[in-house]
């Protein structure tokens, strides 16, 4: 099987640092392994993609010396097939749909309890407010949840291999630790026809992907994504979460940091071997 990894940017601000160093480092190990690197735009929240944000990728990518193959696969072409994974989904009977907006969600949590996680890949660590209304028909404002604790009942153990810095190694996640640390997902969010989840785990089925390159604070969101491979029948790939770029303060990068964006870089003269050096590839 050949090596296939990605770098899957949203088009919602300008590349930084950290975006530079995630798609070198994934277009290096696919170089070494003789593999293939793959470009993906992640546009499924259409509220906040512009389509000069997406020219802006592309032209930032290639003055860094990048090049993948074309047509690049675009998430807001592929509702259809999401809406055939939500079905799979609901068939088995996993699904609900849930009408608590965030100030609902931290009303029912409660006060916090000692040791008890609070939040998890999703944020807020639901409290299954509306599980009950399992079969009903979601209305304009629900997002569509995860039933966990009766998925959990269709899938053998939920196991990968991570290669990351600092993380390498074979991880088993029990299901007492999904139910405590993780709770009732969003597979579709409102307006959006998708979930950051649900997407991204069949985008890299569709695309072959045989090892996941990206930054370390998607690491505890991995559990939910090979669950959900189990759940439909999909490929784990292997997975490389890589250290974060920070700034002086030991905070990570944000789009909104404009500063440290790779186009201001080249416009004040850098070059793409200065940027390597910037984030440690040289």
């Amino acid at each position: 099987m050949t090596f296939t990894t990605r770098f899957a940017p949203s088009p919602t601000g300008p590349l930084h640092l950290g975006h530079a160093y995630s798609a070198l480092l994934a277009q290096s190990l696919a170089a070494r392994a003789g593999g293939q690197f793959l470009l993906r735009i992640e546009d499924i929240d259409q509220s906040r993609a512009r389509p000069e944000w997406e020219a802006q990728i592309y032209e930032d990518l290639a003055w860094l010396g990048l090049s993948w193959p074309t047509p690049v696969m675009r998430q807001s072409d592929r509702l259809s097939r999401y809406r055939s994974a939500l079905a799979q989904l609901t068939e088995m009977g996993l699904t609900y749909p849930c009408r608590c907006n965030r100030a609902d969600i931290e009303a029912a949590a409660g006060a916090p309890q000692e040791g008890v996680p609070q939040f998890g890949p999703d944020g807020r660590i639901y409290p299954g407010t509306c599980r009950g209304r399992k079969g009903e028909e979601p209305g304009a404002n629900d997002v569509i949840r995860l039933n966990l604790e009766k998925a959990l009942t269709q899938v053998g153990k939920v196991n990968f291999t991570e290669e990351g810095e600092g993380l390498a190694g074979r991880y088993e996640i029990s299901a007492e630790q999904l139910l405590t640390e993780v709770g009732d997902i969003i597979l579709v969010r409102r307006n959006m026809g998708s979930s950051y989840h649900l997407s991204v785990v069949v985008d890299d089925a569709d695309q072959g992907i045989t090892h996941v390159t990206r930054g370390a604070d998607l690491f505890e969101a991995t559990q939910v994504h090979v669950l959900l491979q189990k759940l439909l029948a999909l490929p784990t790939p292997v997975y490389h979460h890589h250290p974060l770029i920070r700034d002086e303060a030991g905070k990570r990068l944000a789009k909104r940091d404009d500063a440290r964006a790779i186009a201001k870089f080249r416009d004040d003269g850098a070059s793409p071997k200065d940027i390597r050096e910037m984030v440690g590839l040289t």
